[in-house]
């Protein structure tokens, strides 16, 4: 396992918390009036894990892009002595040579979600680019605390590496993607590839990740209280994760937390974005800061007035659609390059 990071402190002072995007601020408002950004607490985990009002789940004719693309479930094995894990599999119908795949984990702050949540956006990137979309379903916290969910993610990645030719995937050219809580399981998932001689990850692509367990951040403080998930929510997530007393201790594992993570050296091509005004800014940029200190190529977008999760809540406001260009222009430049030789 690699080497983790402890201890760090900070005198710089927190100011005021940055504003809102115009165009985004109407919406914070009327989401916050649904659902605090408190609202997720030890005690009402398995209540917020029921369907949201409104909110349709995708289906296998959505999934499908009007044919473009086969679905399928699959279970296959879990990691050693674990359950099998259920793989959602999204192939495009007509290709004629192996395609490029994402590998997608959900998010859902470590303890709500399944492999559906969030892969409509996936497909929306993949589909021009006649790309394959793997979604993972992994085990939730509290339920199944650390390592369970991340040793998921990592199982269904190396059987689809595995069975790649099977899936007309070429294995040389899959990325692994996530928001949020699937974003921090994923920068995981390709720190255990790289330690364990895993598979090839052509690149990792982090959107709003959650990265670290001590929830301390400058934009931790400022944001209390606003957006859609706050320090507080964040930290029944870190808690459910890694039990009672854990969270912010000297024992997080960098597969937990990967901004524990002391070596961020010989990491794949990554794309980090976050809002400027959401809880996971600073401890994101961190992350890319230290991966860019490590030799890595990184590309980091910080989207002023963002909150969490705006591109996906507000999808046609100007600030979502250059981010989501931002997420297009990054991943046709990774297609487009040669896969690095493998030691």
């Amino acid at each position: 396992m690699t080497a983790q990071v402890t201890d760090r402190s900070s005198t710089q002072p927190v100011g005021p918390p940055p504003p809102f995007d115009p165009e985004l601020a109407p919406v914070v408002e009327m989401l916050t009036g649904l659902r605090p950004p408190d609202a997720y607490r030890s005690d009402n985990i398995v209540e917020m894990r029921k369907p949201v009002p409104g909110v349709e789940t995708p289906t296998d004719e959505i999934l499908s892009r009007g044919g473009a693309y086969s679905v399928q479930e699959r279970a296959v094995p879990g990691p050693d002595g674990d359950p099998d894990i259920s793989l959602l599999i999204c192939l495009p119908k007509h290709a004629a040579t192996p395609t490029p795949a994402i590998y997608h984990v959900h998010g859902g702050g470590m303890i709500v979600g399944d492999n559906r949540f969030g892969l409509v956006e996936m497909l929306n990137l993949a589909e021009p680019m006649g790309m394959a979309v793997v979604s993972v379903e992994y085990r939730l916290a509290p339920e199944t605390p650390h390592p369970g969910p991340v040793e998921d993610c990592y199982a269904g990645l190396v059987w689809v590496s595995d069975h790649a030719h099977e899936l007309n995937i070429d294995p040389e050219r899959i990325v692994i993607g996530g928001a949020s809580a699937g974003g921090g399981l994923a920068a995981a998932v390709t720190l255990m590839a790289r330690d364990r001689n895993g598979p090839a990850i052509l690149a990792q692509l982090l959107l709003s990740p959650m990265l670290d367990d001590r929830n301390d951040s400058p934009s931790a403080q400022q944001m209390r209280g606003l957006g859609i998930w706050d320090s507080s929510s964040n930290e029944t997530g870190w808690n459910a994760l890694l039990g009672d007393g854990v969270r912010g201790g000297p024992d997080v594992s960098s597969y937990a937390a990967p901004s524990r993570a002391a070596n961020l050296s010989g990491l794949p091509s990554t794309f980090v974005d976050v809002g400027s005004a959401e809880t996971f800014r600073d401890e994101d940029v961190a992350y890319a800061s230290r991966m860019w200190q490590a030799g890595g190529n990184v590309e980091l977008h910080v989207w002023p007035g963002g909150f969490h999760g705006f591109e996906v809540v507000v999808p046609h406001a100007v600030l979502s659609q250059d981010a989501i260009a931002a997420r297009v222009a990054w991943l046709r430049r990774q297609l487009g390059r040669t896969p690095p030789v493998r030691r």
